[in-house]
């Protein structure tokens, strides 16, 4: 079943990469109390990820936290070592990275893809949501290939 609307988060173990290394946070405590733009990547470095979702966050976080988001947090099928990394060659020190590495996030979010045939194996599709104190407010899904729901820009107009 494919997380919606109005549903709580699945309570699950992520890897939240930090100057100090990966620190294990459990999902329900990371969203608990606050609101949360969250995005995700089917893999930091691809290109869309890299010249464009990542960006984007980046250049609206002020905007985003001016409409009442507290934390922005990108999440990705990848390990905190690879997120710290890209984190770090991103400039985007204000995004929370929260590592799903092997990809029990997603799945509890009914939100994976299969991306084999480019040697990636199982991903996160590409979304975006607000979450509200572990509720999801605002859910934005891409199309296979898609960059257009999940942007910063279109979180925005949707507040």
């Amino acid at each position: 079943m494919t997380i919606k609307v109005g549903d709580t988060l699945p309570d699950v173990k992520l890897v939240k990469a930090t100057a100090d290394g990966p620190v294990p946070v459990q999902s329900s405590d990371f969203f608990a109390g606050r609101k949360v733009a969250l995005f995700s990547v089917p893999g930091a470095y691809t290109p869309t990820c890299s010249a464009k979702h990542l960006p984007g966050f980046v250049e609206k976080a002020d905007e985003l936290k001016a409409k009442g988001i507290d934390e922005i947090a990108c999440t990705a099928v990848n390990d905190a070592f690879v997120l710290g990394a890209w984190n770090k060659a991103g400039g985007s020190d204000m995004i929370a990275m929260l590592a799903d590495g092997n990809a029990d996030f997603a799945e509890a979010l009914g939100l994976t893809m299969d991306g084999s045939g480019f040697g990636m194996g199982k991903r996160g599709q590409r979304f975006s949501m607000v979450v509200n104190d572990g509720v999801v407010e605002q859910l934005n899904v891409e199309a296979p290939g898609d960059f257009k729901v999940s942007s910063a820009d279109h979180m925005l107009e949707q507040m």
